[in-house]
């Protein structure tokens, strides 16, 4: 007669340990942790690969002796490394955030705000400006047949290319500073606004349609009674794509402005310098930045609907 495996106590360690790894695999946690611990390793894994070459001819003009060790250690403590590893980045981000004074020319949060403001003004503009054309577009036929192939071809346009005209422009017309980067962040985030809002404006049923005319609605009311209202979760999910890439204008537009302030400033003296560290730091706080701004528009999404009577 075989002995059976023991079975945990309800209530015991194991019992509770068991539990909460059930609970974190049937959630989302588990599998983001794991894939992040991949994207890390991969990282890794990399930064060594592509800094062995310079370590190595680093140890054979200073006829140093080295092992495996020694290499894999150097190659991620490089001062100008071609990829940092993780916790360099991650040294540099608190290193200028709080390890100095927000205001300091040092400091990635002033930065990070200078581009902020351009963002949420460019995002504002062409978050209305998107509306406006939506709105034209759905009720006049000949916007429909002549606006709307515009708004499709102005987005085939590089705005590599789009973003210095800009701002030689307005320059010469004697605007500079914070202007000129938000046109550009406006440029890129009235797109989607535009195509989300006609999607949502022209998604009542045609049975929704004729039952206002039955109540012999106007236009007005139609529009805030019954197009606004189903066209509100196009707009949000416009909105978070808006966001984002207004932020990727934003920072566009600092490059060739010659900025000394701001992420794309500290891209681009990162670049001059060869300072790779700090270009991958502006880059994640540029990317947390995006985060921010993309979680606070779903907040005001939710927000929006649950006071609509929307079901979570």
């Amino acid at each position: 007669m075989t002995a059976s495996a023991p079975i945990a106590a309800p209530g015991s360690a194991s019992a509770a340990s068991a539990v909460a790894f059930r609970r974190l695999s049937e959630g989302s946690f588990l599998p983001v942790i794991i894939v992040v611990g991949a994207l890390i390793a991969i990282w890794y894994g990399f930064t060594v690969y592509l800094n062995t070459p310079w370590q190595i001819d680093t140890y054979q003009r200073a006829g140093t002796t080295w092992t495996a060790t020694d290499l894999i250690r150097d190659t991620m403590a490089q001062e100008r490394p071609v990829l940092p590893a993780p916790h360099q980045v991650v040294a540099e981000l608190w290193k200028t955030t709080m390890e100095v004074r927000p205001t300091s020319n040092r400091s990635l949060l002033k930065h990070a705000w200078i581009t902020l403001s351009s963002t949420l003004l460019g995002f504002a503009i062409g978050t209305t400006l998107g509306i406006l054309l939506a709105v034209g577009i759905v009720h006049n036929r000949a916007m429909d047949k002549s606006v709307m192939p515009w708004v499709i071809a102005s987005q085939t346009i590089p705005i590599l290319a789009v973003a210095p005209m800009i701002i030689v422009v307005l320059n010469a017309v004697g605007l500079s500073g914070l202007l000129p980067k938000a046109l550009i962040s406006t440029y890129l985030s009235f797109f989607p606004v535009v195509v989300g809002m006609v999607k949502g404006f022209r998604s009542p049923e045609t049975i929704q349609l004729d039952l206002m005319r039955t109540y012999n609605a106007s236009g007005a009311q139609t529009f805030f009674k019954l197009r606004w209202p189903a066209a509100l979760p196009f707009l949000f999910t416009s909105m978070k794509v808006a966001v984002a890439i207004s932020l990727v204008g934003a920072i566009v537009g600092e490059l060739p402005t010659g900025a000394v302030a701001g992420l794309g400033a500290r891209l681009l003296a990162g670049s001059y310098y060869g300072q790779t560290v700090q270009i991958w730091a502006a880059l994640f706080m540029a990317a947390a930045l995006a985060a921010i701004l993309v979680a606070l528009v779903g907040l005001a999404q939710r927000l929006v609907m649950a006071r609509m009577g929307a079901r979570p």
